[in-house]
């Protein structure tokens, strides 16, 4: 039997065992948003922080959210409102947050490794839900829930994620997860935003600045998100990316006929993507938004929830579900 997981950290150091666990409970949890009651009692009389020390808005919500719809209470603190702007160190404030009893934290930090730091010094789960340019591992499993719903399977497609890669824990968790399933992955952008080492991620990686080469055969597409303060760099203005990288209908074509469109949000129109893709049918992006409260459930039930790999699931029992 599968061991239950102390805190969500990071994709790296999950076993494909562990990630096909987590999307395989997510999967009743996806039935549940369909169902005109939508809340269990399951996490009645927990209390989830949600401790966002980096703006973020669908992120936070989705958390609070899937907190919600299992009966769990949450507390929320936010950077902009909270200590840290007097001066207090993080500790000091997760330590305040912990003193509160809470039964599980949900941790956004604009800083690398901060999650696992805090881990490593309180005694309840910790789910990182973005942290610096490291990693941001629900969003790769919201992202392989979207891919193996769609295409039938995880393993072996021809992935391409585009934009800026540099800056992007979204491209590193997703590297992670989905060469442990066999994917060859090939990273497209500006060759400032494409950085060296990332091959010691997934074997055969491959880089290349043409998103004409990159599309060519491409199963799966990762548009990433470009923040507008980088595309006014020197080396880039917002015309050329939009000459070079823009995912447009055209480019589309030259993926597989039934290569999938992802984009972890929020897109920025015209730049990153043309909208004849963002809402055409190769497109799952509203599907990840619904993807990611299944999958934020199925954590939040197993890590603050306490609950063993082999437990009956919540959602498979309507009896559970409460007013």
């Amino acid at each position: 039997m599968l061991q239950r997981l102390p805190h969500l950290l990071g994709i790296e150091d999950l076993s494909t065992e562990q990630i096909a666990f987590i999307l395989d409970q997510a999967k009743p949890f996806q039935e549940l948003q369909r169902h005109p009651l939508k809340k269990l009692a399951t996490l009645r009389g927990k209390t989830v922080a949600v401790a966002f020390f980096e703006a973020s808005t669908r992120t936070r919500i989705s958390f609070t959210t899937a907190a919600a719809r299992l009966g769990a209470d949450t507390m929320a603190l936010q950077a902009e409102a909270s200590s840290l702007k007097k001066g207090e160190s993080l500790i000091d404030t997760v330590r305040t947050l912990e003193a509160m009893r809470p039964d599980g934290i949900v941790m956004r930090h604009s800083s690398s490794g901060a999650p696992a730091f805090v881990a490593q010094r309180i005694e309840v789960p910790v789910l990182n839900a973005g942290d610096g340019m490291h990693e941001h591992p629900t969003q790769a499993l919201l992202d392989a829930l979207t891919i193996r719903d769609r295409k039938g399977k995880l393993e072996g497609w021809n992935v391409t994620i585009l934009g800026d890669i540099l800056h992007s824990r979204v491209a590193r968790s997703n590297i992670h997860l989905l060469s442990k399933f066999g994917a060859r992955i090939t990273l497209c952008g500006p060759a400032m935003w494409i950085p060296r080492g990332l091959e010691t991620l997934a074997p055969g990686l491959r880089r290349t600045t043409c998103i004409e080469e990159a599309l060519s055969g491409a199963d799966v597409i990762m548009v990433l998100r470009v923040q507008t303060e980088r595309i006014h760099e020197p080396a880039l203005s917002p015309e050329e990316y939009v000459l070079r990288y823009q995912l447009t209908q055209k480019r589309l074509c030259l993926a597989g006929p039934d290569a999938l469109v992802l984009h972890p949000g929020p897109m920025i129109r015209g730049l990153e993507i043309d909208s004849t893709v963002a809402d055409g049918p190769q497109s799952a992006v509203l599907e990840q938004v619904t993807n990611g409260l299944a999958i934020r459930m199925a954590l939040l039930y197993h890590l603050v929830g306490g609950a063993p790999a082999d437990a009956p699931h919540p959602a498979k029992d309507r009896s559970n579900a409460s007013d």
